[in-house]
Formats: structure tokens, sequence, C-alpha cells
């Protein structure tokens, strides 16, 4: 028995709707036609933004249309997600952005106060779910350094996902 050019990874079943198709309604993404997905792009899998860490595409078989199969990382969770279409089915893909703004308050509540290199203020953000960057956050504003940090958006959420220190050498 011929798999049709697939690797088996597991079980494969509802396998046919099993993607997001584009909607018109997500102005955070862009339509992009599953067989022009690539790996290292992004791509909303199960509704969650995801970069591409693996993709592979079935050819044609005597059961009708070629096959995408993708395996994403969720940019925010690093939750892993599977998903697989025909390669004709339009997708979203994501609007990611990575904006660089300097720490100017750690709140008691756990919210950051973040300056842009527009002088624009924020305070909206509270410290990441992830432990160890809030402490270095945390740290790094104790000890009266310069801290950076880079926020992630993507799909109307917002994230603190690395910090680093200025560097103070003019």
């Amino acid at each position: 028995a011929s798999t049709g050019g697939w690797i088996s990874c597991g079980k494969m079943s509802d396998a046919e709707d099993d993607y997001d198709a584009a909607d018109s309604g997500a102005a955070d993404c862009v339509p992009i036609a599953a067989g022009d997905v690539r790996k290292g792009g992004f791509l909303l899998v199960k509704g969650k933004p995801c970069k591409i860490v693996d993709c592979s595409k079935a050819k044609v078989g005597k059961h009708g249309a070629a096959k995408c199969h993708f395996i994403g990382v969720d940019i925010f969770t690093g939750k892993k997600h599977e998903s697989i279409c025909p390669a004709s089915a339009s997708l979203s893909e994501p609007i990611v952005s990575r904006i660089e703004y300097q720490l100017v308050d750690v709140t008691d509540d756990g919210y950051i106060s973040l300056m842009a290199k527009d002088n624009s203020m924020r305070d909206d953000l509270k410290l990441p779910d992830d432990e160890a960057l809030a402490k270095k956050i945390q740290t790094g504003f104790d000890d009266g350094d310069e801290v950076l940090v880079t926020i992630l958006g993507a799909v109307g959420t917002e994230q603190a996902i690395e910090m680093k220190k200025a560097n103070t050498n003019a």
C-alpha cells in the first residue's frame, strides 16, 4: 500500500479541514497560498501565529490535490502546532512586528512602562510569563541599568520576548 509520497507522522484524522482558511476580516493578516509557505515564514495555525519550522508537500496522487503539511511553533508560547491542507488553499500569514523600547519603570503589579524611539510612552504591557525573562528585566531595572525590551506583536497580542542592556558608551 503506497502512502502517496507521505512519510507517516502519526494520526491524520479530519486532516481535510485542519487548516485556517484566510478570511477577509483578518486585518492583521495577509492571505498566502499554502503552496507558497516556506520554512522560517509565519502562518496562522489553529488560530495561533506560528513560525514554520518544517513544511512538506505531497505530490498530486490519484485521490486529488497536492497536500501541504506544516509544523509551526507558536511565537508567544513556544507550543508546537501542526496543519495539513490542500496546496491551493488560501491561508492567513500574520503580520508580525518587533519593536524595541526603552524600559522606564516596572510597577508593583507587574506592568512595564516603555518608551519608544519617538519618545511616546506605553504602560499597557505586563512582565512576560517567562519567569527567567521577567526576572532579568526586573533585575536590570532594579540595578539602574538602561534596559531595552523587545516587544513582539501579532494578531492583536503583544509580549516582551527579550531584553538587553543598552550600550551606554556613546
